[in-house]
């Protein structure tokens, strides 16, 4: 019986105590985060983007990030050369996104990139004689317009305009321009309707 009551009295402060330190732990994390990709980046990272967890950086750290932006862990961006990647305020980049810039990402503000998604702006070339690593590549730039919602695993290719408020159904491939308000899903992306 006296363990049985001495238990209780301590479970509640304990569990009060452990929920405190979680919190403790997770915004000293936070913190981390977002202090380890100001590190890897050119220009100023804003003290109001939020960085969930580990973010990857290769090449320049051209990127320039507005305000309120969420970003989850496992974010891989890539800039070569003089391109550079371009996001809005109140950006929403999920788990796992590759944003990969040869020419140039702009991803305007409120837009929201599903888990596993992959912008890229440029596909290799091939030459005679040459391995495929070493023949380079051509690149065109990528402009996303502002609130387009991207779903889960998407794929957009070079040279790819996508207008203000359109959505991306999940795991599509968008290999041509997508207008304001349109509806697109599937391999290759196609309209379904417009809102």
């Amino acid at each position: 019986m006296a363990h049985s009551t001495l238990k209780s009295m301590l479970v509640t402060p304990l569990q009060a105590l452990l929920r405190a330190s979680g919190a403790l732990r997770e915004s000293l994390w936070r913190v981390y985060c977002h202090a380890s990709l100001a590190s890897q980046l050119r220009a100023k990272l804003p003290t109001s983007v939020v960085v969930l967890g580990r973010t990857s950086v290769y090449g320049t750290g051209n990127i320039l990030f507005g305000d309120e932006a969420l970003i989850y862990p496992d974010l891989h961006l890539e800039t070569q050369g003089a391109a550079r990647i371009i996001l809005g305020d109140r950006v929403v980049i999920s788990r796992g996104v590759h944003l990969v810039a040869m020419e140039g990402i702009r991803i305007g503000s409120g837009t929201m990139i599903g888990e596993y998604t992959s912008v890229r702006d440029a596909n290799h070339t091939r030459a005679d004689g040459i391995p495929l690593r070493d023949a380079g590549h051509m690149a065109k730039a990528i402009s996303i317009g502002n609130e387009v919602w991207i779903g889960r695993g998407v794929t957009v290719l070079s040279g790819v305009t996508i207008g203000d408020g359109a959505t991306i159904g999940a795991n599509a491939v968008v290999t041509r321009d997508v207008s304001a308000g349109a509806i697109v899903a599937g391999v290759p992306a196609k309209p379904l309707h417009s809102v």
